[in-house]
């Protein structure tokens, strides 16, 4: 005759466990909306580990010590992390009051068009990849129109700056608006303009601040200098 004998699983769970496991589960539930374990977490698991804990085979010293360590760098990171906060916060609102004092001045920006300043001067800078013998720079306007050439000559390989009164031959203005850059007998890594600073924006994320100039909106690290 066959007999059957049951054999116990070797996985066994403890009050204890069943109780952990069940904050686990049930962390970040019950409108928290957390998705990782806090400090408070942590503390609710020790406690119900010290709670259910078998009397014949108490939690070792050293265990807890390691623990009590554990919760004490999740609440120095905490700090930390308020204290980084305030500080970012801090440096923010400095951050838009150094921008603000930029208001009337030209940046020099990276672009492809020109725009003009308050008195209707357009000025630029290209960065020439190599010398060159003759290189000039036209002025296009929207519909594709040479505004102003400038022969500039020969120029050596780095930055060369341009500039225009934005008048024409017989003194009137002929320009007022935005004209594209094109370069003529020179290879450029860069395209830059000069643009009016008009206003100071902060966006309501926090972000960086704002520059708003005739040329787009910009933040201070685009700034290429400043005049």
């Amino acid at each position: 005759m066959t007999s059957i004998t049951d054999l116990a699983s070797s996985w066994k769970v403890d009050t204890s466990t069943s109780y952990q496991n069940s904050l686990l589960t049930n962390v970040g539930k019950a409108g928290t909306g957390n998705k990782s374990l806090g400090q408070s977490d942590y503390l609710k698991l020790m406690t119900a580990q010290l709670q259910y804990q078998d009397p014949f085979a108490p939690m070792d010293n050293s265990q807890m010590v390691a623990q009590m360590a554990q919760f004490s760098q999740i609440s120095a990171s905490t700090e930390s992390n308020k204290t980084l906060t305030a500080i970012a916060d801090s440096l923010s609102g400095q951050r838009l009051s150094d921008a603000a004092s930029w208001i009337g001045k030209s940046m020099l920006v990276k672009s492809g068009t020109a725009a003009p300043d308050a008195a209707g001067q357009y000025a630029g800078q290209l960065t020439l990849s190599a010398d060159t013998d003759a290189v000039s720079v036209d002025l296009v306007d929207s519909a594709g129109a040479t505004v102003k050439s400038m022969d500039l000559g020969a120029q050596k390989a780095g930055d060369v700056n341009f500039y225009w009164n934005g008048k024409d031959d017989a003194g009137g203005q002929a320009a007022t608006g935005p004209l594209t850059i094109r370069v003529r007998g020179a290879t450029v890594s860069r395209t830059a303009a000069w643009a009016t600073i008009a206003a100071v924006q902060s966006p309501a994320s926090g972000s960086s601040a704002k520059l708003i100039t005739t040329l787009g909106n910009y933040t201070s690290a685009d700034a290429l200098s400043l005049s």
